[in-house]
């Protein structure tokens, strides 16, 4: 019984540990990418998951051997599972909308071609 006790005890350390070494590699990824919308969507995508692996590592620790389910670190689960890649989302639209310039090796660049469609109705709306 103890051997189970301490295998699960180290599964939701290696939860915990992982979740401290993505939210690492999201600061790595903040410092090195090139421009706003890369650094935007390594900060949302590493740190949403490593902030989930940590409350999730600690929310099933203190479920399993505390006997104690806390309802905080459940809404810190689930406001961080919706708040976060949805304000990655809007700041990277915003950024593009106010013309933050792209990384001038980018390939891709599907918003461009919707906005003029999109400007040259509202002009014509407007006339």
């Amino acid at each position: 019984m103890e051997m189970i006790r301490t295998a699960v005890e180290l599964l939701f350390v290696l939860l915990i540990l992982t979740g401290a070494l993505l939210s690492a590699v999201s600061s790595v990824g903040l410092i090195r990418l090139p421009d706003v919308y890369l650094r935007s969507h390594a900060a949302a995508k590493s740190a949403t998951l490593g902030v989930l692996c940590v409350l999730t590592g600690a929310f099933l620790y203190f479920a399993f051997f505390l006997d104690f389910i806390s309802a905080k670190l459940l809404l810190g689960i689930v406001f961080v599972f919706m708040t976060s890649p949805l304000s990655a989302h809007l700041t990277g639209r915003a950024a593009y909308r106010s013309g933050v310039p792209l990384w001038n090796r980018r390939i891709q660049d599907d918003l461009k071609e919707v906005l003029e469609k999109e400007r040259i109705k509202s002009d014509s709306s407007t006339s």
